[in-house]
């Protein structure tokens, strides 16, 4: 087994579902509601049996108290933006594959912003992150948006699913990507590529069911988990909701089926 394989192994802790709870939102958007104290979050997310954080360099000192065997996995988030920036849509590297294994990554992350006028350069660096994480057997998972000016690009399941095989090809080994909103859809963007498909949160949502009915229909359609950022840490209880999309994910994994879960438990 390569450093690579133990590390993805040491990812999907729980079950064959990865439940990622991204935290990186305080470089681009600022210390929102939530992210106000980022270890207390932790410890709340880490009861909740979320398997792993993603967190920028800085704040990894912070929650070393709340990852590892007993706690979540640590993903260290490698490009950033700020919504102060002429355009937000432009990442840049921050940080190195090396330096996030100084810091005991077991993974890390890179977002790019396809159809954005700097498209090229992010892929240039998403391919180079690649290669990097080949040499020191590191798991990369890829954040793939497609920012072309329309929102419906967005959610569009072919410009979706061309990023997720956009991501596979480069050398990712789990794509994050949009829902499409129907399972018939999303199950195309699944079946496109051989690596893990994660779906990511969004926005806050108004409707609490709604987001629980997206994550159902996500991993029936075949997506391999979740990463929640917003709309779990901006929850009055991340604890409770964790474990119910915890219980989500579970369920399907072991193929009992939930589709009255989201409506019974909250």
């Amino acid at each position: 087994m390569t450093g690579k394989e133990i590390r993805l192994k040491r990812l999907f802790k729980h079950s064959d579902r990865l439940f990622i709870a991204p935290m990186d939102h305080g470089v681009t958007i600022g210390p929102v509601q939530g992210l106000t104290d980022v270890p207390a979050l932790v410890k709340l997310i880490r009861a909740g049996k979320a398997d792993a954080v993603v967190v920028h360099k800085g704040l990894v000192g912070q929650i070393t108290d709340y990852l590892g065997s007993d706690g979540c996995e640590l993903i260290v988030h490698l490009s950033a933006s700020t919504s102060l920036a002429p355009d937000p849509n432009r990442k840049e590297l921050v940080s190195s594959v090396e330096h996030a294994i100084r810091l005991g990554a077991t993974a890390v992350s890179v977002h790019v912003n396809l159809g954005s006028a700097n498209e090229a350069g992010m892929l240039k660096d998403l391919g180079m992150v690649a290669e990097q994480c080949e040499l020191w057997g590191m798991p990369l998972l890829a954040m793939m948006y497609v920012r072309d000016g329309s929102k419906e690009s967005e959610y569009d399941p072919g410009k979706i699913k061309h990023a997720a095989r956009l991501a596979e090809e480069v050398g990712a080994d789990i794509v994050k990507v949009n829902y499409t909103g129907s399972v018939e859809t999303f199950a195309e963007v699944v079946g496109a590529v051989k690596i893990p498909v994660v779906i990511a949160g969004g926005p806050k949502m108004s409707s609490l069911k709604d987001l629980l009915v997206m994550i159902e229909e996500s991993v029936e359609a075949g997506a391999r988990g979740v990463a929640i950022g917003r709309n779990l840490f901006q929850d009055p209880n991340p604890t409770h909701l964790a474990r119910i999309i915890r219980q989500i994910l579970d369920n399907k994994s072991n193929r009992q089926g939930s589709r009255n879960l989201a409506i019974i438990n909250f």
